[in-house]
């Protein structure tokens, strides 16, 4: 990126990502500015946890393709109660511990250094309500059309009843391939799809 861009109201500079709100509103997370890692535009995030509102307290978090740990960092900052973050870049499962770290969470968080689709077929059942949050690349929509979809359905079927779903994805997907496709909500806020969805 060259140096005299300008970056616009909503872009991750490589600094660090900004919890929006709850308890840590206004800390910054650390980010490698790593390309494999594509943290959630801060409006898309407002969005979402704006849709999800108090529905996270109390809950377990799932960060099925981690990243920066945002979106379980901003669930924890907003009442959940702990959370589980998959990611398979290492370097980036260590910076999310680091931050782990600096917001005093790490009692709470679990780092899984693994493939999201790996890590899947050994999950413990989980013994809280959920909220998971599904923001992978985009083209796993396309390319692992058939995993995602398995993933997900897997997830839906293990989650305890009142649990909570956010799937970002892009045009390219069907949301209307998901568990009970009658329940979720979705909203386009371009490039990015949302889905939000809980299970009764």
């Amino acid at each position: 990126m060259p140096s005299r861009r300008r970056s616009s109201p909503d872009s991750n500079a490589i600094a660090g990502v900004r919890i929006i709100g709850g308890a840590f509103r206004g800390r910054t997370l650390a980010y490698s500015g790593d390309l494999r890692t594509r943290p959630m535009k801060d409006r898309v995030r407002e969005a979402v946890f704006n849709l999800l509102a108090d529905r996270v307290r109390g809950k377990h978090v799932i960060d099925l393709f981690a990243g920066t740990g945002a979106l379980a960092f901003e669930a924890l900052s907003r009442g959940a109660a702990s959370a589980t973050l998959i990611e398979r870049h290492l370097p980036t499962t260590k910076l999310i511990q680091q931050n782990a770290k600096t917001l005093g969470v790490s009692d709470r968080v679990e780092v899984c250094f693994s493939d999201t689709f790996v890590w899947r077929k050994r999950m413990a059942a989980a013994t809280l309500p959920l909220v998971v949050f599904c923001s992978p690349p985009y083209d796993f929509y396309v390319s692992r059309r058939g995993d995602m979809l398995e993933l997900l359905s897997q997830l839906w079927g293990a989650a305890h009843a009142g649990s909570v779903f956010a799937v970002e994805a892009d045009e390219r997907f069907d949301f209307s391939l998901l568990s009970q496709p009658e329940l979720w909500f979705v909203r386009a806020y371009p490039p990015a799809v949302v889905g939000i969805g809980e299970k009764g």
